[in-house]
This record gives C-alpha cells, sequence and structure tokens, in this order.
C-alpha cells in the first residue's frame, strides 16, 4: 500500500508540474469550449429562404397577426420569373419556390436537403390549412400545439459543453495511458518498477486513479466555465455524468494502454492516440450536433465509445432524462474497456 501510494503522488505530481501535458488535457480542449460557445452565444434559429413568384394572394389573405409569423419564419424574396426561382432553389441558395395560380399554390422544393425541404413544406402546408380555416369560417375538429421538447431557455452552449468535455475526457486518458507507458519503457523505468515490491496490480490502479482524477478535474473546469462565462443550466439527473464519466474514462484509459503497448516511441504513441481520437470526436457528435448530421453519422457513432459517452452525458445534464438513461452507455463503455484491456495486456511488454 506504501508503495502505491509513493507511485499514485509521484505521478500526479509529475502531471501537475508538466506544462505540455496540462495544456493537451485542459487548456487545449477549454479553448475550444470558448470558441465555439462564443460563436453561438447568441446564436438564434435560421430563417428559411423562400421566393415568391408573382402574387401570392395567400400571404396578402392572412391576418396581420399571421403575416407577422410569416415573416418571422421566412426570408422572402419576390420575382416573377419562375425559371430564374427555381434555379436559385436547385443551387442551394433558396429553400423554396412558391407560387399561386387562381386558387393553387405549387411549392417548389429541393431533395438535396431533406431536413429543409420537410421544414418548410411542413411550415406552409401550416399556413395554408389556417387560411383556408379563416376563409370557411369554419373551426377546426382537431387543434394542434406544438411545443419545444426543451427548456425555451437551452442555449446551445448545453449541447457544446458535453460533448467538448467528452473528448476533453478522451484525450486525457488516452493520451496519459499511452504517453506514460512509452515513457516509462523507453527510460527503463517500467523494469525497474517491474524489479521493486510494487505488484503490477498496484501499478494499474495508481495510474487508473490518476485517469480518473484528471478527468474529474476537467469536468469541474468545464462545468464552472460553461456555468459562469456561458449560462450553462444542468437539467435532470446531470450528478450522473459522474459515473459516467469514471466509465468513459477507463474505456479511453484502456485505449491508451494499447496505443503504448504497440508504440515504440512517445512520437509514435501521441501520432496513433491522434488517429483514433480525433476522428472519433467529429464522428461522435463532440463539434456536431448528431440530430444535425447525416443518419449514417448516427450510425457510426453507436459503434465508438465516444458517441455513447456524449449521448450519455447529452441525455442526463441536457434533455433532463433519469439515472436509467446513463446505465446503457455506462455498461457498453465498460464493456469497451474490458475487451480493450485484455487485449492490451496480451501484446503488453514491460521493456522494448
Amino acid at each position: 500500500m506504501t508503495g502505491f501510494k509513493a507511485l499514485t503522488s509521484a505521478q500526479l505530481k509529475g502531471f501537475l508540474r508538466d506544462k505540455q501535458t496540462l495544456f493537451w488535457t485542459v487548456l487545449f480542449p477549454l479553448m475550444f469550449l470558448f470558441i465555439f460557445g462564443t460563436i453561438f452565444h447568441d446564436a438564434t434559429s435560421s430563417k428559411s429562404k423562400l421566393i415568391e413568384v408573382g402574387n401570392v394572394a395567400l400571404v396578402d389573405q392572412m391576418p396581420k397577426a399571421a403575416q407577422d409569423a410569416w415573416s418571422s419564419l421566412f426570408e422572402v424574396t419576390k420575382t416573377n420569373d419562375l425559371n430564374s426561382a427555381l434555379d436559385t432553389v436547385r443551387k442551394g441558395e433558396a429553400d423554396a419556390a412558391l407560387e399561386m395560380k387562381d386558387n393553387a399554390l405549387t411549392l417548389h422544393y429541393s431533395q438535396a436537403d431533406q431536413v429543409k425541404a420537410a421544414v418548410v413544406q411542413g411550415t406552409v402546408s401550416s399556413f395554408v390549412d389556417n387560411v383556408n380555416i379563416a376563409m370557411s369560417g369554419k373551426p377546426p375538429t382537431y387543434q394542434l400545439t406544438t411545443e419545444r421538447v426543451e427548456d425555451k431557455s437551452l442555449k446551445p452552449i448545453q449541447f457544446l459543453t458535453p460533448g467538448i468535455l467528452g473528448w476533453a475526457i478522451a484525450m486525457g486518458a488516452t493520451f496519459g495511458g499511452a504517453l506514460v507507458l512509452v515513457t516509462w519503457r523507453q527510460s527503463k523505468l517500467l523494469r525497474r518498477l517491474r524489479l521493486s515490491p510494487i505488484s503490477t496490480g498496484a501499478l494499474v490502479a495508481s495510474r487508473t486513479l490518476i485517469a480518473i482524477t484528471v478527468a474529474m478535474i476537467q469536468m469541474v473546469i468545464f462545468v464552472a466555465v460553461g456555468m459562469g462565462v456561458f449560462g450553462l443550466k444542468l437539467t435532470g439527473s446531470w450528478w450522473m455524468a459522474i459515473p459516467l464519466i469514471l466509465c468513459g474514462t477507463l474505456a479511453f484509459l484502456s485505449i491508451g494502454l494499447l496505443a503504448g503497448a504497440v508504440s515504440k516511441t512517445p512520437e509514435a504513441a501521441s501520432g496513433l492516440a491522434n488517429l483514433i481520437i480525433m476522428p472519433m470526436a467529429f464522428l461522435s457528435g463532440s463539434f456536431i450536433p448528431l440530430e444535425g448530421g447525416p443518419a449514417w453519422l448516427t450510425t457510426v457513432s453507436k459503434f465508438l465509445p465516444l458517441g455513447h459517452l456524449n449521448t450519455g452525458m447529452l441525455d442526463v445534464m441536457v434533455r433532463g432524462q433519469g439515472p436509467s438513461a446513463a446505465v446503457q452507455p455506462m455498461l457498453i463503455l465498460l464493456g469497451f474497456a474490458l475487451v480493450i484491456g485484455l487485449i492490451a495486456t496480451r501484446v503488453f511488454r514491460w521493456e522494448d
């Protein structure tokens, strides 16, 4: 136990004194939080770009309140040239073109962006239905009220913080495991530790404790900056993010140990860790919400540990879900840790 305490204390002091490690583990990911948080701090939903071709009497017949709502949803330009309007929509410079002949309305849209196409079709259809009801004087049998599922005060920072925090934790655990293992092997420290009274289990437990401590420090700093600077609001069972982060740390520490086991130099270990983590961050929604990406991106994220870590933190920190929402991601992350950890032990070597 004395050897375990000494080894853990030495590693922690080494981490805190290593400015380069502190930068890449804490300050570098935090810089991304500041960049994205500042860019999207005052972000609002953008209007759909709509071209009105000729005289669209529907808009003129709307009540004043409906016209105001129409203007708030659409950025409208007018033209009498249908072919020019259709060409603009094909190029993606407008979301749709609306023309009206007699009482027949035609909405021209591009299928290239299916999300925008669905939004424009649904919105215009809703306005047409309401105008028909207003002109007929008969109330509809059923009334639909739409409400946003998230808190109306929800800001982009509440989606950005969990994703970038997940990336920071993945970087810290992976690089920490890989670089420490290679550096110790290269300096013959691993060999000396093997000959010392410290057991292999104590060595692994010490490295794991350091990785978990770093992850908790990252969480405290990121949440504090998000709340203090950008107005982050924690919702639901946010405290479940703590055990979720612990499981994520174990998963990425095992990846780091595997990278360190197969690498012969710190440069090779760093390059391999980068090759694993950076693409995974983009494919797991750390920088862009998965909901806004293509369907294949969501599918790919389900096979990546960072995707499960990000989704789990979003569920308990942002989406207001209960503790059970974190259980499945935690089990998957522990499964990754077990499988990758076993592979790492098979290829591990004490010295070159």
